[in-house]
């Protein structure tokens, strides 16, 4: 039996949606038992963060693990203790896509431009991040590309920096361009519940 595709495990997943703050929340339970939930801005569409869940070894519910969108604190998390949180200073790296591109900022990065390089490594399906003067290096996936099989392409990644933050840019292959604007036609049509908080129900 063919393994289904993605956007198939999508539509037979188990969905709820909610109306909030002018977001549209969706929660996925797929058939493994694994949670995923997305926030999308209402007016544009764009996905604002999709963190995932899965049960633990007891069978218990693990812990939101932030695929896009802002990082939580693992410390504040752990202790919930407001006087112990991490150095401001470190890199913080984080996804933040738009409509047309996979994105990603890595903050406090203050070295100039040409410092930077990164590529792609096929044969690890992982982009990688350099630096010249051996400050920074990180390695990180495009889940997406994974759960579509699709190729990484090089031509596809390109970056720059500002404000201390570099940012990562990858073209989305036309492929997962299709699939999200047929998955956001099916996303409206699920009745949405509403917060309450005077927020109009979209259509």
């Amino acid at each position: 039996m063919a393994v289904p595709s993605w956007l198939e495990r999508l539509r037979a997943a188990g969905k709820t949606a909610l109306v909030q703050d002018g977001k549209r929340k969706i929660h996925y339970l797929f058939e493994d038992g694994k949670e995923m939930a997305e926030e999308y801005d209402i007016k544009t569409g764009q996905l604002i963060s999709r963190k995932w869940r899965e049960k633990n070894t007891l069978g218990g519910t693990g812990k939101w693990q932030v695929e896009v969108g802002e990082p939580t604190s693992p410390l504040l998390g752990a202790l919930e203790s407001e006087h112990i949180t991490e150095s401001s200073s470190n890199p913080v790296f984080m996804r933040k896509d738009t409509l047309s591109s996979f994105q990603w900022r890595v903050r406090n990065l203050p070295y100039p431009k040409e410092v930077y390089s990164v590529s792609v490594e096929e044969e690890q399906r992982c982009c990688v991040i350099r630096t010249s003067n051996k400050k920074y290096y990180k390695k990180f996936s495009i889940p997406d590309l994974d759960r579509y099989h699709l190729p990484l392409d090089a031509a596809a990644l390109s970056f720059t920096h500002a404000n201390n933050t570099l940012i990562i840019t990858y073209q989305k292959p036309k492929e997962i361009l299709a699939a999200e604007e047929q998955l956001q036609k099916e996303l409206k049509k699920i009745k949405a519940a509403n917060s309450g908080d005077g927020d109009c129900k979209t259509q």
